[in-house]
């Protein structure tokens, strides 16, 4: 590990893995001070807090190189302990239900970041590959209501029209927390420059993902292939704007993307993304230094490196967490 990737804060701002020891084990291998994990995407009020019971388990199991982030203060903790920084999110607000008091029960609970939408209408709003009707008027409730408890409101697999009415109506920052440019590549959950723009102009904040088949060469992609989104976002943004969202979905098989990619009506696939595999060079978690090395081998200054690899995240954060 280098001296620079050791000595930096690291943050993830996506991560969906399959959550058990091997991965948290990775984690610490890779540096890593803190990782938006996702908790819920199609579960239910019920079985989301059940996923919350068992992943705080773990963090208390494994205690050594875990802790839970309720703050910021808890990721820069996390950094001088040499730990891995657990944050709570959610892929998809279906959880929330049609009761507004579950968005404070889940802040309590330690969930810090939420996704409007996962792909497809909800009580919300609309996700990025269905006809986008915008946010509902229960839509902006939610909002409203994520912003007063201090919960992030992401907008990577919403779609445009209700991504737009979220960026606006929102008074506290919001985020892309994993997408890619279509400047690059035209790809559904690709987001165009006016899109990546818009959300900076108002305050937002964009992680960059590594998913293959968003990267303009797929599954032939390097981890150069991901630096050059990486600084496609920061030339148009700034870099002060940006952070990393890889979307790892390490430790799974197929049969996960059989899941997570169908939506209401039986059988029903929403897409087939081909093969899935990580750029090589970042192919784990525990490989997360390879990015800090390819970024100190492009010439970045070690300011801009910090920036993006963690302590852009940590300053959103606190704009939204701190409430």
């Amino acid at each position: 590990m280098s001296t620079l990737h050791d000595s930096s804060i690291i943050i993830d701002g996506l991560n969906i893995s399959k959550f058990e020891p091997s991965v948290f084990e990775d984690m610490r291998k890779g540096g890593v001070t803190a990782v938006n994990c996702t908790v819920s995407v199609w579960e239910s009020f019920q079985k989301t807090v059940d996923n919350i019971a068992e992943m705080r388990q773990m963090i208390r199991e494994h205690s050594d190189i875990l802790t839970l982030v309720r703050t910021t203060d808890d990721i820069r903790r996390a950094k001088k302990e040499n730990k891995t920084g657990i944050i709570f999110g959610f892929q998809n607000a279906h959880a929330f239900e049609d009761n507004l008091g579950y968005i404070e029960t889940f802040k309590q609970l330690g969930v810090n970041v939420v996704q409007l939408c996962y792909n497809t209408q909800n009580l919300v709003g609309t996700g990025c590959y269905e006809r986008d009707g915008g946010l509902s008027g229960f839509g902006r409730e939610v909002i409203q209501e994520m912003n007063r408890v201090g919960i992030m409101v992401d907008l990577s697999h919403v779609g445009g029209t209700t991504s737009s009415e979220a960026i606006a109506f929102s008074k506290k920052p919001v985020c892309y927390s994993h997408c890619c440019p279509s400047g690059l590549k035209e790809h559904p959950r690709n987001k165009s420059d006016e899109q990546l723009k818009e959300i900076v102009d108002a305050g937002g904040f964009v992680g960059v993902t590594m998913f293959a088949p968003f990267l303009k060469r797929g599954a032939d992609a390097t981890v150069e292939d991901y630096l050059e989104a990486i600084e496609y976002v920061v030339d148009l943004i700034g870099e002060d704007n940006v952070g990393i969202g890889t979307d790892f979905t390490q430790g799974y098989s197929t049969e996960f993307f059989d899941w997570i990619t169908h939506d209401k009506g039986r059988y029903r696939q929403l897409t087939n993304f081909g093969k899935v595999v990580n750029p090589e060079g970042i192919r784990t978690i525990g490989e997360f230094p390879n990015l800090t090395a390819a970024m100190e081998r492009a010439g970045w200054s070690e300011s801009r490196i910090k920036k993006i690899m963690g302590e852009n995240w940590v300053r959103v954060f606190d704009s939204v967490w701190n409430v």
